[in-house]
């Protein structure tokens, strides 16, 4: 019996895709709507990384689960209008960086996404409400089809060492045939009990290729390691022997060492491709030095860090906890609102709590040297508002969430002093 090379393999059948036209390249269904459309003022900027002359244009804009798309007009516009309904301009979201600017355009409320083949767009509202709802959704369009992709690649390069392995199984059975030798010879040379073995380790790589394990599977034989991004903040901790992240204490630290002083750090974006690079050496469990070279853009770092509280499976503020804060942002009297959120964040497990106090009391300093870095607080807590706090299930009101979210970070931020006691660092 000849076989393939284990590259060469052929991929197992995934059961779930009943009809592979219905999905993407990754095996999710296609395009849904998240946000319905609405008018912003949109200005294309960059094409292919060349600059183009800014020119701002009222648009009808759609958020789906893969792309934005943009409409000279509402459906029910062009209905009235008794126009045909034109073919929108779609920006892929997979890769792409989502960020507020101040310095690409002199009018207020300004987001600037910039796309992985170098397209860069600015889209603007005159109320802040509506534009943040619009930056926080693209955000984590953009956020989860990069998890998705990563995901997806994942899984396969795990199916395909996987295979390697059992063809190293397969091969070390084999006793390898020399040229001199005919076939047949070969063949004949074979024992009854040589040939058993041989078919039941082929029978024991067809079942494999035609069922591969689960992730859980996988983990439990030692095959792959536990991960820290998209890992169980308690089960992280307790897998450390610490309350706080190590990943989490080591990014912070290089932050206060040479990047208080970065002018927007926490605002400004990251190359993704190095974050990402960042990621998987994390995952990896190698021994990581965040002074090397490599990570010399501090940005990539609260980038890593920005990410890696957003892939929580359950965020640093526990779900069970989310209605609870909004209630108590909503307290009147100063005083008894920060009661509450001390009593409230005195009650998180401890993980939770400890990182939480790390975390708050590091940005904290950062606003300390606002003067230098020009950040505020109510710019910090828009960028992590929506990062360490989000409902378990999505409701209507997305957009009195998210004003919610910054609104209880920027409180304690404010009175972290008196909800945590003195920086102890």
């Amino acid at each position: 019996m000849v076989l393939p090379e284990p590259d060469t393999l052929q991929k197992p059948i995934n059961r779930h895709r009943r009809n592979q036209s219905q999905h993407n390249v990754d095996g999710s269904v296609g395009p849904q709507t998240i946000l319905k459309g609405e008018y912003l003022n949109k200005a294309k900027i960059a094409e292919g990384g060349k600059k183009l002359r800014k020119n701002w244009t009222s648009t009808w804009v759609v958020l789906c689960s893969n792309q934005l798309l943009f409409y000279k007009e509402s459906k029910q516009e062009a209905v009235a209008n008794l126009k045909p309904g034109g073919k929108p301009d779609g920006v892929d979201l997979c890769g792409a960086v989502i960020e507020w600017t101040t310095e690409k355009s002199s009018r207020k409320n300004v987001i600037q996404i910039t796309t992985s083949n170098g397209h860069e767009f600015l889209l603007q509202a005159d109320h802040f409400p509506t534009i943040s709802k619009w930056h926080d959704a693209i955000k984590k369009a953009a956020d989860s089809l990069v998890k998705r992709r990563h995901s997806y690649l994942h899984e396969e390069e795990l199916h395909k060492d996987s295979l390697k392995r059992m063809w190293q199984v397969f091969s070390d059975s084999i006793v390898p045939v020399s040229p001199l030798i005919p076939r047949t010879v070969f063949k004949l040379n074979y024992s009854a009990s040589d040939s058993a073995d041989k078919n039941g380790v082929k029978n024991r790589l067809k079942k494999f290729i035609s069922r591969r394990p689960s992730m859980k599977t996988l983990q439990e034989k030692g095959l792959i390691k536990d991960r820290v991004f998209g890992c169980h903040l308690l089960t992280l901790c307790e897998r450390e022997r610490t309350t706080v992240p190590k990943f989490v204490k080591l990014c912070v630290e290089e932050v206060e060492k040479r990047g208080l002083e970065a002018d927007g750090i926490y605002r400004v974006s990251g190359n993704l491709a190095i974050i990402q690079k960042l990621r998987f050496l994390v995952d990896q469990e190698e021994e990581l030095n965040l002074g090397d070279s490599q990570w010399e853009d501090i940005h990539v770092i609260t980038g890593a860090l920005k990410m890696f509280f957003r892939e929580l499976p359950e965020p640093l503020f526990p779900f069970r906890f989310f209605d609870l804060f909004v209630e108590a942002i909503k307290i009147k009297e100063p005083t008894q609102k920060i009661q509450a959120f001390k009593k409230l964040i005195h009650q998180l497990p401890k993980p939770n709590h400890n990182t939480m106090k790390l975390l708050f009391q590091h940005l904290r300093r950062v606003l300390m040297k606002s003067k230098k870095n020009l950040m505020s607080t109510q710019g910090i807590s828009i960028v992590f508002g929506p990062t360490l706090m989000w409902p378990e299930f999505e409701s209507g009101n997305m957009e009195v969430n998210m004003v919610y979210q910054n609104q209880i970070v920027e409180s304690i931020l404010i009175e972290c002093v008196e909800i945590f006691g003195p920086d102890g660092m």
